[in-house]
This record gives structure tokens, sequence and C-alpha cells, in this order.
């Protein structure tokens, strides 16, 4: 099973990915959780200690891994490297473990005045495609809004692009831009969540908006949720409700892939 869960900043779709991860994790599956959003908050949501991550050095900020995989160097940067290179070791030399899900943290890379072809970002791109079509974990993926570290071939061997929104106009914007994205990528089926939903008028809100087929459930606001975040745990250790409700969307994508 490989996931993508996607979403605009502040949605709550790490909420809904690190619970994902560790339920799969409840189950005896082996999992992989990889933290692509550059505002990298995985961790704490899978309940790291904010002294665990902090001993955790992005995958993008290892120079000396990215130089040894590339071949890139100080005299040849921006003229020649490796652009497929060795990644299979990553995961089980650099992943940490909590609650049964091991944790990558992927990073990002700031590509201004260097162009959008750099020695981190092959690394990033070639290790996420080893994620989705060569891993055996279950793999779910904590992405930013956009789909730019997966390729063509990449996605289309993802079993599910989640979108997590909450009420509203932009959120509902952002489902749209991913599955316009996906589709360029040769994926059609793009799902949602709805999150942070407060009631019937919410959820009517969701459905008129969002076609049926696309909509795996609700997660209704929490305050439970908002507590866990605010002692930096997390809400799979603080909110049963919570788990409930994700659960319910787990079926729904295990049904699916039936």
């Amino acid at each position: 099973m490989k996931i993508a869960v996607t979403g605009k900043g502040g949605v709550g779709k790490t909420t809904v990915a690190a619970v994902l991860a560790r339920l799969y994790a409840e189950e005896g599956r082996s999992v992989l959780a990889a933290d692509v959003d550059p505002d990298a908050n995985l961790g704490l949501a899978l309940g790291f200690s904010e002294e665990e991550l902090a001993a955790i050095t992005p995958i993008s900020e290892m120079k000396s891994l990215v130089a040894e995989r590339t071949g890139a160097s100080k005299e040849n940067f921006g003229k020649f490297f490796k652009i497929n290179p060795k990644v299979d070791d990553i995961p089980q030399r650099y992943a940490k473990e909590h609650g049964g899900v091991k944790l990558l943290v992927m990073g990002t890379v700031e590509v201004a005045g260097s162009g959008c072809v750099c020695p981190e970002h092959v690394i990033l791109k070639r290790l996420i495609s080893h994620l989705v079509l060569q891993n055996d974990d279950v793999v779910i993926m904590d992405m930013e809004a956009g789909l730019e570290h997966l390729g063509r071939g990449t996605a289309g061997n993802m079993d599910q692009f989640v979108v997590v929104i909450e009420p509203g106009a932009r959120s509902i914007q952002t489902y749209h831009r991913v599955k316009e994205l996906a589709s360029g990528l040769g994926v059609h089926q793009v799902r949602v969540v709805a999150n942070k939903v407060r009631g019937p008028e919410d959820e009517d809100y969701i459905r008129q908006r969002i076609p049926a087929q696309d909509l795996l459930g609700f997660v209704h606001y929490n305050q439970e949720v908002i507590e866990a975040d605010r002692q930096g745990k997390s809400p799979y250790d603080f909110s049963p409700s919570a788990i409930d409700e994700i659960r319910q969307i787990k079926e729904r994508i295990d049904k699916s892939e039936k």
C-alpha cells in the first residue's frame, strides 16, 4: 500500500497521515512514513519527542551522502553527477522508529539560483521512486500541496492520492489543483478526507462540492487533537474518536484496493 497525503497548510493532513501510519502498524504491518513536506512535522504527529527529532538530519541535508551517491563535488557541482544514484539502503540506514512506524525525513531543496535539477533533488526524487516502486513496506507520504517530487512512473504506482481538506473554498480549490496535477501524471483517482468538520452543515457543504466516489469520509473538529498538538504529542495517543473516524477512512482505502 502506497499512499500520498496532501493538502494546503493547516488543514490537518499530517494528523491524517500520522494516524493512518499508526493504524497500519497496529495491524502488524511494516510501515514507513516519509515526511516530504518542507514544513516537516510528521514526526511529532507520530509520537516522536522533540529531542528525537532534533537529532534527525533530513536526507537532502546529508551533504556527504548526496556527494557520495551522485558523484557531485565542489569541483563539478552543477556540471556532472549521477541521475540514477543508489538509494535502496537509505530507508534502512536512516529511518527512525516509534510506535511501529519508521520515519524518514526527506527535507527540501532550495532551488533559487541553482536551477530545479541539483544533486539533492535527484536523491529525493530517486528515493521517493524507490519507496513507491520497490519498497515492501506500507508507505505513507506526508506531502505539500504540490506533487513536484512525483514523476509519471512513480505517481502511476501510488495506490491512493488523498487530499485532506476543510470546509472552505480554498481547500476545495486545492483539491481541484491536486486532481489536475495528478491527471497530468496519469493518475485519475484522487480521494478526499474532509477534516475539522463541525456538523451537518459542513458535511452538506463538502458533499455538494466533492463527488461521492471521491469522498473517503469526515474527521470532525476535535479538541483532543488540538490538545495533542499543543503538547507536541501524537493524536493517536490522545483522541479515540479521531482514531475511530480515521480507522473508518482506512477501511474504505483498503476496500477500494481489493
